[in-house]
């Protein structure tokens, strides 16, 4: 089974792309990747799309603005607040989607958070990657990875700056896009969280708490189930555990 790429257009007209597997007919998946990476490395790499596919989904996964085959604009007024999740709402639009399911992983995550804040209506929410801090609290996180953008090159080797420098060359990232993306980051407020209702997976690598405790999160929310599976932040998203996860959800 192989990803088709298609193009389409943010409604400031910048050009994103998003790669699909799946039946055409199947029920829609829209899964969003994580910072400095693409819908290559996070969902078809390791296998996710294609296990989730499998169970009759037509997964939809977009390379976020500045990043993988989409557009990588360096004018910081190509990043105004919640980009990424207007650009979701480009993308439902484009695809002419009204039942179909989102979810993410870690930016990924919160993106799809934003948007059903924001208005967006699917049927089921899937949180990977993610605590309640990172959602209410996204200046850490930014002021984090800002440093690893404006310090490449210095970092002692095996840190998690390193780490995430190497992961960035690995996509082929491009600072001068990354580093305006991270002031688009927009806070959601407990209460927005809270008013949160649809059935929600949590899922996390039970060594991560990069962004918060998703345990913590889970409990926010009325209506989440929560799931670990092996790994820290960087590793999770590479194990079969994390697919099987999403697929088990979704066909429950």
């Amino acid at each position: 089974m192989n990803a088709t790429r298609h193009d389409f257009t943010a409604a400031d007209g910048v050009r994103l792309n998003y790669a699909q597997l799946g039946e055409a007919g199947a029920r829609p998946l829209i899964l969003l990747h994580g910072l400095f990476s693409d819908a290559e490395t996070n969902w078809l790499k390791f296998g996710h799309a294609e296990k989730i596919a499998a169970e009759g989904y037509r997964v939809i996964m977009p390379d976020l603005r500045a990043h993988g085959l989409s557009a990588k604009p360096h004018d910081a007024a190509a990043y105004p607040p919640d980009v990424l999740a207007n650009d979701g709402f480009a993308l439902i639009a484009h695809l002419g989607l009204t039942d179909y399911d989102l979810g993410g992983y870690s930016l990924g995550a919160r993106t799809a958070v934003r948007m059903v804040i924001g208005g967006a209506s699917p049927k089921r929410l899937i949180v990977s990657g993610m605590g309640l801090r990172g959602l209410l609290n996204t200046g850490g996180r930014a002021h984090h990875f800002r440093k690893i953008l404006t310090g490449l090159g210095t970092f002692e080797r095996g840190s998690p700056e390193w780490l995430a420098e190497a992961f960035l060359k690995t996509t082929g990232g491009d600072p001068q896009a990354l580093l305006p993306l991270l002031g688009s980051f927009v806070d959601s407020t407990e209460a927005e969280v809270r008013a949160i209702t649809l059935p929600t997976l949590v899922l996390s690598g039970v060594d991560d708490q990069d962004n918060g405790h998703a345990q913590e999160l889970a409990e926010a929310l009325p209506n989440a189930s929560f799931v670990e599976v092996p790994g820290n932040h960087m590793s999770a998203v590479t194990k079969p555990e994390l697919g099987r996860a999403i697929a088990a959800f979704l066909g429950g």
